[in-house]
């Protein structure tokens, strides 16, 4: 396969591997590679190599939310420490002091619909960014920064920069309600968007970042509620319960990524670019080490992912072989 071809392989199967929300249901057998195309396709081969090189992966986590202005003005002054870090509202205007988170909460309160000490509803919503031990504290308040003004435009919110801890990581705590009146209420879609636009910022202050889903990855992590924990510590937990439906659908998504990655195994092997062919033996070598790739063979998806896996695992040897075979002896 020409490098043309092999791009449209990368675009047709990596958009389903790193963008599973905009799958394409039927596609030509080779796309018609344009400007747009090759673009497309360059995003996706600095994914694929982001991804096998295991880049440091970014984390965006709703840690919780107020319910009433007594909860937001509590969690306020817990990111700010008592007002003795400084704490930056979304007009970029920082301050200090307790005097200072006071005036924050006054403004929170009174600024639009009035917010009552307790309400029935979350008014504000806890986010906190952050990134592995090492990185330049600096320049990530900066992408925070960014990614605030593009994610969370036209409502107010405040954050804070922590550096005490092993990873530096920002709180950030924002308005429910908009200046327009609508209000914020972020799903899992809307989680992984913030991911992808907070690893975007880092990248473009020089800090390499990935927001990778866990099944591309080919990770299988997770993690029990905190109720559950606790129940389990005080000796209250009865039984465990049985996989949700949600469990299962991420067990197919799981086995659909390893098809993805067989298809795209499968042109990179085939190709004429020896770069793309390296790319190839990276690749195998990232899946075959990942717990998915063990565990999705459990069902038929994960059937049919070893079945295509295998194929390309076998036609990246032979090419290599047949390569090295016409190689002339010196």
């Amino acid at each position: 396969m020409n490098g043309h071809q092999v791009d449209g392989v990368l675009v047709q199967w990596g958009e389903r591997l790193f963008y599973p929300s905009n799958r394409i249901v039927k596609s030509p057998p080779t796309p018609r590679l344009d400007t747009l195309m090759r673009r497309k396709a360059a995003v996706i081969r600095q994914r694929i190599e982001a991804t096998v090189r295991r880049a440091p992966q970014v984390m965006v986590k709703v840690t919780g939310g107020g319910r009433g202005m007594a909860a937001i003005a509590a969690h306020f002054s817990y990111i700010s420490k008592n007002g003795r870090l400084d704490i930056e509202d979304d007009r970029e205007v920082m301050r200090n002091g307790k005097e200072a988170v006071r005036d924050l909460v006054d403004q929170w309160r009174y600024g639009g619909s009035r917010i009552e000490d307790e309400s029935h509803r979350r008014e504000a919503f806890n986010v906190m960014l952050s990134m592995p031990a090492g990185t330049n504290a600096e320049l990530l308040k900066k992408a925070v920064r960014e990614f605030a003004q593009v994610e969370l435009a036209g409502h107010r919110y405040v954050m804070v920069m922590h550096e005490h801890q092993a990873n530096p990581h920002v709180h950030l705590s924002v308005k429910a309600e908009g200046i327009s009146g609508m209000r914020l209420n972020p799903r899992k879609a809307d989680l992984q968007r913030w991911r992808e636009t907070f690893a975007e910022k880092l990248r473009g202050w020089g800090i390499e970042a990935e927001a990778t889903r866990q099944a591309t990855r080919g990770e299988n992590r997770s993690y029990e509620s905190l109720w559950r924990l606790k129940a389990r510590q005080e000796g209250r937990l009865r039984a465990q319960p049985a996989m949700p439906e949600r469990g299962l659908i991420a067990s197919r998504g799981r086995a659909d990524a390893m098809v993805n990655w067989a298809h795209i195994l499968k042109a990179l092997a085939a190709s004429e670019v020896d770069g793309y062919r390296e790319l190839g033996k990276r690749v195998g070598s990232f899946v075959r080490s990942s717990t998915v790739f063990k565990e999705t063979m459990h069902h038929r998806r994960g059937q049919e992912a070893l079945i295509s896996w295998e194929a390309a695992e076998h036609k990246r040897r032979d090419t290599s072989k047949n390569r090295t075979d016409r190689t002339p002896s010196r």
